[in-house]
């Protein structure tokens, strides 16, 4: 890839000395010749414009590719589109062009061809600030600015914030309208190279959703992709915001794309074609359970309503549980929990409840480890795995206890054995037993990392469990057990 670069101040040019310096030192180093490749701003093309007729004069064999791969504006002004993270791509054929050997003329007239091919456009969630200045413009919650580009400037429109999949269509339908003079020509059957640029305030997990949706969106419209970088590869600060770039590709330029380099920040990329493959794998199925599909019995008209409690319970909670959870954990408690109910309440629209225990709780195992996740749905789920066979033929209230007591042992619920002791009795003795955990002492999960003195407030595992004891006493209050 690049031999050198010349930086300036923060979105400023660099001076014509420094970037003549840069020149001067690769030719003093016995190259052919010396290619600058700048992106289309005013400061930057007089300045290394300056430079290059410099270094010129001292017998330098210089030229220069300009990159202007904005699509923001449908009537560019008369500076023209600016230079954007489309420059990377020039950055990586120029490279591989001149690693193979080629004269610089020859690179030049190679270059000049693919960066037709190429558009970008960004979007952002927040402005950004150079250092020790306030933000470059204003944007209010809930707003994104589309167009803008990568020295701080707003851009073209304002909108109101939407889903990613929106956004994206947004970007690229903006981007290949043909009524722009901007736009960038894209038909079906054309194949891309897609790059999904962080802007600087991004997460991982933001960009693998744009990523997805920008996949989904090219693949819809018949788009082959066919390579696709993520990541930072021309930021803007601490701006929340992205930027997409496409640049039409044949074999010749795939080729070049995919020639090794040993530049560090270049991704290690995939050369599979993304399009048309399956990119998610479902699950497979359970084997069908020994058990014949249960029956309404008796009791299924007691647990039904029951279950609805503790689910509209749990749901209710959610936020409650979460803030308990964030003074020792990652604050989704309530989060998961809400999974749990979710996926029961689901269940219960479209299955038979079993009336018999042993076979309800055998379901409930099954859909808490499936939906629920994190070690609350592993707990829940080896609780209600070891507790059913207890209840396979009768369910008395001394084979409830064994029941309960095997699941305690066999998945280390503490709590939730001494809290079930008091199911039948007292639910306040439940809730007080949850309050009780505040004075323990952490010896696993997130919260076991968190100095003790911080830790002021009751488990959120143990509050949450006993909701649904208080759940389950009221809701069998109100059917009349």
């Amino acid at each position: 890839m690049l031999s050198g670069a010349v930086a300036g101040s923060v979105f400023a040019s660099p001076p014509p000395g420094s970037i003549l310096a840069a020149i001067m030192t690769l030719w003093q180093s016995g190259v052919s010749g010396v290619l600058l490749l700048v992106k289309n701003y005013t400061g930057d093309r007089l300045n290394f414009g300056l430079a290059a007729e410099q270094a010129r004069a001292q017998g330098v064999s210089v030229d220069m590719v300009i990159v202007a791969d904005d699509c923001a504006f449908t009537q560019p002004s008369k500076a023209g589109r600016r230079g954007l993270c489309g420059t990377v791509f020039i950055h990586k054929l120029a490279g591989a062009l001149a690693e193979e050997g080629c004269a610089l003329d020859v690179i030049v007239a190679q270059l000049t061809k693919a960066k037709k091919s190429v558009g970008t456009l960004g979007v952002s969630l927040s402005p950004c600030s150079v250092p020790g200045c306030l933000p470059s413009f204003q944007l209010p919650p809930g707003d994104m600015e589309l167009g803008l580009g990568i020295h701080g400037e707003p851009g073209i429109k304002r909108s109101k914030m939407a889903s990613a999949d929106e956004v994206v269509k947004t970007m690229i339908d903006h981007m290949t309208d043909p009524s722009s003079q901007s736009h960038l020509p894209l038909k079906s059957g054309d194949t891309v190279i897609l790059c999904v640029n962080n802007l600087g305030a991004l997460s991982s997990l933001e960009m693998a959703v744009v990523s997805r949706a920008a996949i989904n969106c090219l693949s819809g419209r018949g788009v082959v992709v066919a390579r696709v970088m993520s990541g930072s590869f021309m930021s803007s600060l601490e701006m929340a915001g992205v930027s997409l770039t496409l640049m039409r590709v044949d074999e010749e330029i795939l080729r070049l794309f995919d020639a090794k380099t040993t530049a560090p920040a270049w991704p290690n990329l995939s050369s599979v074609i993304l399009s048309g493959r399956t990119m998610y794998v479902e699950p497979a199925e359970r084997p069908a359970a020994s058990e014949t599909k249960p029956n309404q019995g008796p009791l299924s008209l007691v647990i039904r309503p029951v279950l609805e409690s503790v689910c509209k319970v749990l749901l209710q909670r959610q936020e409650e549980l979460n803030a308990l959870d964030r003074a020792a954990g990652d604050g989704d408690c309530g989060s998961t929990h809400a999974l749990a109910a979710n996926a029961i309440q689901d269940w219960m629209q479209t299955s038979t409840v079993p009336g018999n225990p042993c076979l309800l709780l055998t379901a409930l195992a099954r859909l808490v480890e499936e939906k629920m996740g994190g070690s609350s749905g592993a707990l829940y789920s080896l609780f209600l795995t070891a507790a059913a066979p207890k209840l396979r033929e009768s369910w008395s209230g001394a084979d409830w206890a064994k029941a309960l007591q095997a699941g305690t042992e066999y998945s280390l619920l503490i709590y939730l054995g001494l809290i079930a002791f008091y199911l039948h009795c007292c639910p306040q003795k439940a809730e007080l037993g949850a309050e009780s955990t505040r004075d323990l002492t952490a010896k696993a999960g997130r919260a076991s990392y968190i100095a003790s003195e911080r830790l002021t407030k009751p488990d959120p595992g143990a509050v949450a469990v006993a909701a649904i004891f208080r759940a389950v006493f009221e809701g069998n209050l109100t059917v009349g057990i």
